[in-house]
């Protein structure tokens, strides 16, 4: 499979790498450097584009790239908004789309715990719930995207609290989100029940950044040939 790069930075490389040790070709290779080679022709050589840069740039990305007919698989968090025209533009040009707010198999794993374990703690008030997450300096967003992604699904099904706030643990109504940045922290993520008896927390803990470009590499490889818009559950979980 040929595959574009949109984001060569250290995610970028990562993915190269794996890519690559799958048997892959990377056809483009995009960084702040060269954003004038994204064209049409460039990218039309690729069967794949992996898009990891930042909020800002993301939907810019995304949609040249299905534009110009290639599936695009997307881990950029932060622009959340821009989600549905990227959803519509792949579905306006026959191509598929696929966006994580995290590609790693284990959190991924971890999301579907988040889910359970907030149904059965729905029943239990005297537990209060918190999220903390930690990443590296260089993250531009807070929350993170993985964090807000626990956060809506325990609010979908723990039904105590009605939206989520960052770093306030002052409204009852609130599910707090913890977000710390400390050098050289890949990314994680910890839920917390806690009553006046006992505590209950489930962690992810990221060693490196290759279970990320793993999951984005099968991603790729989920999308190719296909139609219409994904998700990781979809690449992890259905047979």
């Amino acid at each position: 499979m040929n595959i574009a790069l949109i984001g060569y930075g250290k995610m970028g490389h990562a993915i190269e790498q794996v890519a690559q040790a799958r048997g892959h070709n990377i056809v483009l290779r995009i960084s702040s450097t060269n954003i004038g080679e994204m064209t049409s022709e460039n990218l039309q050589k690729a069967d794949v584009a992996i898009e990891f840069t930042g909020p800002e740039s993301a939907k810019h990305n995304v949609l040249a790239a299905l534009s110009a007919g290639i599936s695009v698989v997307s881990g950029s968090t932060g622009w959340n908004s821009g989600l549905p025209d990227a959803a519509q533009r792949a579905k306006d040009h026959n191509v598929a789309f696929l966006h994580a707010s995290n590609f790693s198999v284990g959190v991924n794993i971890f999301f579907e715990v988040n889910k359970a374990l907030a149904s059965l703690m729905s029943r239990h008030i005297e537990y209060d719930v918190i999220i903390e997450e930690t990443h590296h300096t260089q993250k531009k967003d807070a929350p993170s995207g993985t964090a807000i992604t626990i956060a809506e699904q325990i609010l979908e099904n723990l039904g105590s609290k009605t939206k989520w706030a960052l770093n306030d643990i002052n409204e009852s109504d609130a599910l707090p989100i913890l977000a710390y940045r400390v050098e050289n922290v890949p990314g994680t993520h910890k839920v917390s029940y806690s009553s006046p008896v006992d505590s209950i927390e489930i962690l992810h803990t990221a060693h490196n950044r290759d279970g990320f470009a793993l999951g984005a590499v099968l991603a790729a490889e989920f999308l190719a040939g296909k139609q219409g818009v994904y998700t990781m559950k979809d690449v992890l979980f259905t047979a």
